[in-house]
């Protein structure tokens, strides 16, 4: 893929069911959104930086850092609007060609500052159609979860059959973090009917992250955890200055 241009969209609704109004509700001192303002605008992978919202509270947050706001319609706002969707008006509405798109979600305050220079990097370098960023996943493994079966749905049955015991033997699986998607924006505008995740292409490729370097905000204990989080990093940031003073 070409060295061309590459925006940045950061989704942020404001409306949530299961946090609400959480893209605007205060972590670790500033808005959740903020994080990822901050985090988009540092990235120099990025030409361009915009957010697509249907909320004024958020688009006022973006006003104070120079963001560009794309206002979303009703029916991209709602519970149930792709987030494909959303970024495909969100780039149609921008002057200019982008050859790729970097996704960012406002209810991520925690990232790797490299995060999105690590994806858009792969993206141009394999010639992918996307890069999505994964964890893989510990003890909550796919071979170790149950479902509820029988007439009183109590009964439990394993998801996978497998005779794995020992936690070392669990073969890797990796679950999607949230933490940034590059496409192409030829891919991004691939829509087929009945397949949800068209716009990710055919060649997807992933960058992985470390556990609890990504939190994805969805409820208030991932709010706490994010909070925590940050302040463990303003602690070691504090503790690195003053052992350089």
């Amino acid at each position: 893929m070409s060295q061309g241009k590459t925006l940045g969209i950061v989704l942020a609704r404001g409306g949530s069911r299961g946090l609400p109004r959480k893209n605007a509700l205060d972590v670790a001192g500033k808005p959740m959104l903020a994080w990822t303002l901050e985090h988009a605008l540092a990235s120099a992978s990025l030409d361009h930086v915009v957010l697509s919202t249907d909320d004024d509270e958020l688009a006022a947050i973006a006003d104070r850092y120079n963001v560009r706001v794309i206002r979303r319609t009703p029916e991209l706002a709602s519970d149930t609007a792709p987030i494909d969707a959303a970024a495909r008006h969100a780039v149609a509405s921008i002057v200019g060609l982008h050859d790729a798109v970097a996704l960012l979600y406002g209810n991520v305050p925690v990232r790797p500052e490299d995060l999105t220079e690590r994806a858009v990097r792969k993206l141009r370098d394999t010639g992918a159609d996307s890069v999505q960023s994964v964890c893989q996943v510990g003890k909550m493994h796919p071979y170790w979860m149950q479902k509820l079966e029988g007439p009183d749905v109590d009964r439990l049955a394993p998801v996978a059959e497998n005779t794995v015991y020992r936690r070392q033997d669990l073969p890797p699986v990796y679950a999607l973090d949230g933490g940034v998607i590059a496409v192409t924006r030829q891919s991004l505008f691939n829509v087929v009917e009945g397949q949800p995740h068209s716009f990710l292409g055919a060649d997807r490729r992933a960058i992985t992250t470390q556990p609890g370097e990504v939190v994805d905000v969805d409820t208030a204990v991932d709010r706490d955890h994010a909070e925590v989080v940050l302040q463990r990093h303003r602690d070691d940031e504090r503790d690195a200055g003053k052992a350089t003073a």
